[in-house]
């Protein structure tokens, strides 16, 4: 007996679709930048003060495809210019697929130092800012059947030491992809990845601790961004019967004790 079920046809190809990556200017978030417009997607690259790596990044990109990627700047504490940066992504090309909620804050935040505008920072660019872009994209990613990829991080499991409030705001974004997955169905798919050891901080850390990050890993060596941009592609791309799912890239480290 034939299945009644509207059938699925896998691609192997984004050609055609709109992705907004949010800091999408540098490190990670570049990387995923490439990663998708390689597979023939059309780039939104949303950066805050970045403007310079940001137009490096279009020139890069256009070189390779005309008329590819389109800029957007916009700072994510803006509460009112967040549904402004979904309209204006979705008007470059007159549709949108794909949300990547990669801008992120890190920095520490011992307990007894903290203050509320570190509490603000922290919670809005990790957390805040990915859900009212969800909520403002799903409209437009129900139209086209698309999906949402969130950056997370393994210490939304597992916190770290000296960041209570990075932690926090990561384990809320693990419950907003859950929830989302849940709310969005069955138009829209929405994913994370959590990064293990892949990018160092861009403060000061000592080799010492790099290598017992390291040596935590079943792999015993460092990611790299290609590996987290690769992720998104695959839930973004293959992944057709995934949603509300984590995708763990961390080398084992958090199954380690």
């Amino acid at each position: 007996m034939a299945s009644m079920e509207k059938s699925v046809n896998p691609t192997h190809t984004l050609e055609g679709k709109v992705a907004l990556i949010t800091g999408g200017a540098h490190r990670i978030g570049a990387t995923i930048a490439r990663v998708l417009h390689a597979a023939e997607a059309n780039i939104v690259l949303h950066y805050r003060s970045s403007a310079a790596g940001a137009e490096t990044l279009r020139e890069e990109l256009q070189a390779q495809r005309p008329d590819s990627v389109t800029l957007l700047q916009g700072d994510l504490h803006d509460f009112a210019a967040l549904p402004r940066i979904v309209e204006q992504a979705h008007a470059a090309w007159g549709r949108l697929d794909l949300l990547v909620n990669n801008a992120s804050t890190f920095y520490p935040t011992p307990i007894g130092s903290v203050d509320e505008a570190q509490w603000n920072d922290l919670i809005g660019t990790n957390l805040k800012a990915p859900f009212f872009l969800a909520q403002a994209a799903a409209p437009h990613l129900k139209m086209e059947r698309g999906s949402i990829v969130n950056i997370v991080d393994i210490h939304a499991e597992r916190p770290l030491k000296g960041h209570p409030i990075y932690s926090m705001a990561k384990a809320g974004l693990v419950m907003m992809t859950r929830a989302l997955a849940c709310e969005l169905g069955p138009e829209v798919r929405v994913n994370g990845v959590a990064p293990g050891a892949i990018l160092w901080p861009q403060s000061e850390m000592d080799e010492e601790t790099k290598n017992k990050i390291l040596e935590r890993t079943f792999l015993k060596r460092q990611g790299n961004p290609q590996d987290i941009a690769n992720a998104v592609l695959f839930l973004a791309r293959d992944a057709h019967y995934t949603s509300g799912h984590i995708l763990t890239v961390d080398g084992g480290r958090s199954l380690n004790s």
